[in-house]
């Protein structure tokens, strides 16, 4: 199967070449490999997301978690540098709003510039207000889907959502949570734990979706100020769906593998 595909990065390079190869539902790639590919680089770039969590969790000890998670988020959602100087910065502007701290957290933008720093933080000090999170991070996924339901509830309602937090902001911080403790985020194998679309990862999921690897395209896509709750949860039964029928792999594996596929950032060719 011709897909119109430019690949930069290795994981991209393959699947063009398994979709050439065929083998799958109507010429399409098979899905076997497909999943293996995607196991295999979401494994990798895990290895990458644990250490960073590592360092940003042992350089901070004494931090609210939360707001470590939040910060960590923001860098891998491409908003700000993950270094941890910007962590530092937003963790204290989450602790106490001070326009000193929020005006080094800004100087680690990329591209987009530091408004979509400053309106992230402004909206994450608002909700950290007023959703009541507690002190540690709970040591089970039924106990993070319940504070993520809690977090959820003021995105959900337009009314109440701060500027600048979508689907992205609205989950990525539990996705850094899973990462701070790798022997829960290797057992997230079902829904219990929503992980971020939007990006890459409906871009991922359109090309599978293309190629008949899976049954239905994404929801839809995302900008930093939307969220649609539903659309999230449709999202992530899709990748439901692609850890189906492989063993030894993590929805987290799943995602990453995903990005990987559908990212476009020019130095995930160096990542692994």
């Amino acid at each position: 199967m011709h897909i119109v595909l430019k690949p930069i990065n290795k994981t991209q390079e393959e699947f063009k070449n398994l979709c050439a190869l065929g083998g799958g539902p109507k010429g399409g790639p098979a899905r076997s490999r497909v999943q293996e590919l995607l196991r295999a680089s979401g494994k990798s770039l895990n290895q990458i997301a644990y250490q960073e969590t590592h360092d940003h969790f042992a350089a901070f000890p004494v931090r609210n978690p939360w707001h470590i998670c939040f910060a960590v988020g923001l860098c891998w959602g491409h908003l700000a540098r993950l270094e941890l100087d910007f962590t530092d910065a937003a963790t204290r502007a989450l602790t106490n709003w001070n326009a000193a701290d929020l005006k080094v957290a800004c100087g680690y933008h990329y591209e987009r510039g530091p408004l979509p720093i400053e309106q992230s933080l402004q909206g994450g000090y608002v909700l950290f207000n007023s959703v009541s999170l507690p002190v540690a991070l709970p040591d089970s996924l039924s106990g993070l889907r319940k504070c993520q339901d809690a977090w959820l509830r003021p995105i959900g309602n337009k009314a109440s959502r701060p500027k600048y937090i979508g689907n992205w902001n609205a989950t990525a911080m539990f996705m850094v949570a899973l990462f701070s403790m790798p022997h829960l985020a290797k057992s997230l194998i079902k829904n219990d734990v929503l992980l971020p679309p939007g990006g890459p990862i409906s871009v991922a999921l359109g090309l599978l979706h293309q190629t008949k690897v899976i049954h239905h395209a994404p929801a839809g896509k995302f900008d930093e100020g939307e969220v649609e709750l539903g659309a999230i949860v449709e999202d992530n039964g899709l990748f439901m769906e692609l850890i189906t029928g492989l063993s030894d792999w993590s929805l987290l594996d799943v995602h990453s593998g995903l990005y990987m596929l559908g990212t476009r950032l020019p130095q995930s060719k160096e990542w692994f």
